[in-house]
This record gives C-alpha cells, structure tokens and sequence, in this order.
C-alpha cells in the first residue's frame, strides 16, 4: 500500500473519520480498485449509496450529457431534470410536493421545520416537539444530531437543540405515554441503520401509524437508509403497510452524486411557503439527471423483485453461518440490508475482512454491517459470506 496520499490527507484534511487504511482510484459495479491495483469486493456500497453499483453506465451518461447544456441557475428558476424527479418521486411514493436538497442530514433538517412549522399554523405556538428512537441516527448537523438517539454523537455540541424527547424503539406504549399537547411529530427510521440494523416488530409501524392519526401527530419516516430499493421495495415503508406524512430520502437517490428528497402530502407541505425554506444547489440539474437515471433503474419491478430473492439467499446463508459460529449472537435484515450480531467487538473482522478483499462495516461496536450494491450477483454474494466466515473464524478460532 503507498501511504504517500494517506500522509498527505492527514495534514490538510480535518481528522473526522476513523478511514480504513485504503486509497481507492477505481470502480466499476459491485468492485473497488485500490492504488495498488489490489482489487476488492464493496459489500458497504458507499454506506448504501451506490444502490446500482459503481460508475454504472447509464449514470455516467445522463450525468454527463447535462454537464454540456445546463450545470447550474439556482432555484430561483425552474429546470427540466428537477421537475421530471419530482414528477417520479410524487408517483412512485405517497407524497404530493417534493424538496429537494443535497444530503440526508439537510432533508431531515426540513422535515424538522416542516412539521413544527405546519403543526404552528394548525395548532399554534407550544406544539412542537417530536419523539424520536433511542439508537436513531438522523444526521451530523445540529437539528438532525438534536433527533438523533446517539449521545455518543452529542458530546461537546451541547446544547442541542430543544423539542425533542427519545423512546425505545419498538416500543409503541412508549411512544403513548409521551404524547402530550406538546408533541407534534413522531420521526424514525422504519429500519435503524447506524442502530445495528434493527428490525421493527410485525405491527409497530402500524401501530404506531394509528397512534398518530388518533392523537393528530405527523408521521416522519427517515428512508435514506432503507430506502430506493434496499429492503426489496422501492421503500421500506411498503414491507410494513404504511405511509407516513413525511418522507426523507437520500444516499442511493442520484448513486452517489449528492441529493437529498423531503417528500410530504400537499397538506403538510403548503406550510412551506417562499422563503421559509431552501437550498442552493438542491437539484441541481447534473445531480437531477443522474437521479432520474437511477430512479428508473432502481423502481422497476423486475429489478426489485430480484433484491428480494438476493436478500432470501442471504438470509439463508448467514442463518447457516450463525448455526456454525457461536460467535454470532443474532442475525438481522431485509433484502440486501443486513447486520451480523457479534458476542465480541467487530472491528477486527472488518480488518480481517479487508485483507481478504471484501469491504463491509462494523456499527454499534460488534454489528458486522452488510450492504452491498443492488446489483450484486449471487456468486458474489456467496463469495462474501465465504469471506466473512473465513475472517470471523481467523478472528475468534
């Protein structure tokens, strides 16, 4: 490995992750070169971003064919990629009106104005807190942080931001026993990601959709994790039998070029009025494009229907490998999202894993992560797991 560009990151780039010890130069679909020239599989897909794999074609050329004829005009006028997205995005989800931004933690910053700023003109001053997950992960910036379950992630960024009050997650007594006249909202991820890859129960979700309508709560649903097909539906709200008030997307929307979605029925979105809300480079018409190629991809019923046979294989195989390896204490996923349990600390896995050219994670300290691109093929999958089985025995013999 040539550290050389390793050492020259760590002058001049603020040190805030905990990086891998890799330079990578290359990719192409479920693949990552180093520069080296050391190949490697990608079982963490950019954290659930390149859905559709790496430099995918069609992309590459929607993207590239916008860089010639329109990169940026700002918000202030309307542009043809923008309006076709939200088009798609309305007709594909429960959502009237769309907001477009650039990352995960920006959309649900919006979600969290839009819902205290509706609630406000609904119900007047004082409604405005909303309940979160303990163990949720919303985003770094201080309104998503201030939702975020995670006080590790709030250490030294006090104070956060006030209104929002945490539960345990699949917990929906919990959840009754704080709504009081104060509370305007409920906001989770139908999956928590970050979390450990926790599922929720058979009728939480639904329990918890009633509970709102019955107190006159909005419903936010963070799917920038699980969203764009990563359970096997294009969102993972239809696995459950719901819809929220409120949707956020992100991560795989454009397969790696930055853009964020606040999605909401035209009732709650006709809070948003001009210049209550926005966002400089949001949907940008480049950025568009490439989201309106990956949309269509990742929306299509066959390719759908095949991540939920991808994940059936999957959970098939890790359940094989957990009756194998007492070292795995649960194993827990949906379509191609997928979190290993482990009775010890993960992050030498990770590493042994590396070595062995296939790229994955550790969360929650002993949560092997797995989220491999979309399109990976079932040889590739039973590489990984081969792979992983191999590590985890290295690792605790």
């Amino acid at each position: 490995m040539n550290n050389n560009w390793m050492k020259r990151a760590d002058k001049v780039v603020m040190n805030t992750y905990g990086r891998q010890p890799l330079v990578l130069v290359k990719g192409e679909g479920c693949r990552v070169w180093d520069d080296t020239g050391k190949e490697y599989l990608d079982c963490l897909a950019g954290l659930a971003v390149v859905n559709l794999g790496h430099a995918h074609p069609e992309i590459a050329r929607a993207a590239a064919a916008q860089l010639t004829q329109l990169v940026h005009v700002s918000n202030i006028y309307y542009t043809t990629p923008m309006v076709e997205l939200a088009e798609a995005l309305v007709r594909l989800s429960f959502a009237d009106r769309v907001f477009f931004a650039n990352s995960g933690a920006e959309v649900n910053e919006g979600a969290i104005k839009l819902v205290r700023r509706y609630s406000r003109e609904r119900f007047g001053a004082g409604r405005h807190r909303i309940i979160c997950m303990e163990n949720s992960f919303h985003g770094r910036t201080l309104g998503a942080l201030s939702a975020t379950g995670q006080s590790k992630f709030w250490q030294g960024f006090d104070p956060l931001l006030p209104g929002f009050v945490f539960v345990p997650f699949n917990d929906l007594d919990a959840v009754a026993k704080v709504v009081d006249d104060t509370v305007c909202a409920v906001m989770l991820e139908p999956i928590l990601g970050e979390g450990g890859v926790c599922l929720p129960s058979p009728d939480y979700l639904k329990g918890l959709r009633q509970l709102c309508n019955d107190k006159g709560l909005l419903l936010i649903l963070d799917e920038i994790q699980t969203g764009l097909g990563r359970t096997g539906k294009l969102f993972a709200q239809e696995n459950f039998g719901i819809t929220p008030d409120v949707m956020t997307l992100a991560k795989a929307l454009a397969n790696g070029l930055p853009m964020g979605a606040l999605l909401a029925t035209s009732e709650v979105a006709g809070a948003f009025v001009p210049g209550t809300h926005a966002s400089t480079f949001g949907a940008g018409p480049v950025v568009a494009a490439a989201a309106n190629a990956a949309l269509n991809l990742l929306s299509a019923p066959e390719f759908l229907a095949g991540v939920r046979e991808r994940g059936a294989f999957v959970s098939k195989r890790l359940a094989a490998m957990q009756a194998e390896l007492p070292v795995i204490k649960e194993v827990r996923g949906l379509g191609l999202m997928w979190g290993l349990e482990l009775t010890q600390e993960g992050t030498p896995v990770v590493a042994a894993c590396r070595e062995r050219g296939l790229l994955l994670n550790c969360t929650q300290g002993n949560v092997i992560r797995l989220l491999p691109p979309l399109v990976i093929t079932d040889q590739e999958l039973d590489g990984a797991i081969g792979t992983l089985r191999d590590a985890l025995k290295m690792v605790f013999p």
